[in-house]
């Protein structure tokens, strides 16, 4: 019964998620019996199921209430072996430790480590350039196996790794091919084959790869950090005209007065006042009036640096750019429903 059910659901891909046209009357009476702690009566109406037609989810369902309600009367091996079916068709669905007792979680360790099974197979959505990223693949085999990983899609099949594992394990897919370029665009099953002589298992995770233009970067017109100087400047009023005035006013006034007093004879003093006047005005206007601008040296040859540098760095950006609009952005996400 067990290989007859490991070649169901991995040849056929069971699928635990179909939707059932009509219930199962047997399996009903034994839903409601387990509800009603009549282990018995449950256990005689599911296997009354068994011998029935059922859907793949109502199949499920019955081999979990056989092992919830052998393990309830300590039928352990009459457990195991449900549990073992159970495994074998929906290797994901697994009794909830807050819900269930211990004695029931330790049944189904045992009847999973008694099967060949790949289990959680699944990936995070990723995106990246092609060549600079991969994608994160992981599920666990419940037994020591040989595991050999595909990517099959869009008329290719693709071997992404070959390992050994036991337990949670993990690989890593490129989507490239041998040249370098991208796969196609398009849903791809990343498909997950357990070999331990002479069980076979495999289970698969459907992804959608997306093609996507990569950003260019854009010119710079500076560099952070870095201000252009000015390359002229206008030096601050100088008042050295005015001063030179007044001292020279004050001489020549200081000089007519001594010669005054000898007697030699001097300018009237109306004649001094008047030039003295004169030449404070000269002085003041010479010292308010605004100075040439005059280059500076040290800022012009500065700035000629860093233009420079900012060209070369224009230079390797747009280096960057013509290889940019050659490359690809991949995406690649699980789709919903596509794991089996």
């Amino acid at each position: 019964m067990l290989r007859k059910l490991t070649l169901l659901a991995v040849l056929l891909g069971f699928h635990p998620w179909q939707a059932v046209a009509q219930e199962n009357a047997a399996l009903r009476r034994a839903r409601e019996a387990y509800g009603a702690l009549d282990y018995r009566a449950a256990i005689a109406a599911a296997q009354r199921a068994l011998g029935q037609q059922l859907s793949g989810g109502e199949l499920v369902e019955v081999y979990e209430l056989l092992g919830f309600m052998y393990g309830a009367l300590d039928s352990s091996g009459l457990a195991v072996e449900a549990f073992r079916n159970l495994i074998i068709l929906d290797p994901d669905r697994e009794p909830d430790p807050g819900r269930v007792s211990p004695a029931i979680t330790s049944l189904y360790a045992s009847a999973l480590g008694q099967v060949l099974v790949v289990r959680k197979v699944g990936i995070d959505s990723v995106s990246f350039v092609q060549g600079n990223g991969r994608v994160p693949l992981r599920f666990d085999v419940s037994q020591p196996a040989a595991v050999r990983v595909r990517a099959v899609g869009n008329g290719l099949d693709l071997l992404i790794d070959s390992l050994s594992a036991a337990g949670a394990a993990g690989v890593f897919w490129s989507p490239v091919l041998e040249d370098g370029t991208p796969v196609p665009p398009g849903r791809y099953q990343l498909v997950v084959e357990a070999f331990a002589r002479p069980e076979q298992y495999a289970s698969q995770v459907v992804v959608e790869v997306r093609h996507g233009t990569v950003d260019t970067l854009e010119h710079i017109s500076s560099l952070p950090g870095y201000d252009f100087q000015d390359e002229i400047e206008f030096p601050g009023r100088n008042w050295r005209p005015l001063g030179l005035a007044a001292l020279y006013t004050a001489v020549a006034s200081a000089a007519s007065l001594a010669m005054e007093s000898s007697g030699l004879g001097s300018p009237p003093r109306e004649e001094i006042a008047g030039v003295g006047a004169a030449v404070l005005l000269t002085g003041f206007i010479m010292s308010i009036k605004k100075p040439d601008a005059r280059a500076v040296p040290a800022n012009i040859r500065y700035n000629e640096l860093l233009r420079e540098q900012i060209t070369q760095r224009n230079a390797d950006i747009a280096r960057q750019n013509a290889v940019r609009r050659r490359q690809v952005e991949l995406t690649v996400v699980p789709v919903t429903g596509g794991s089996r």
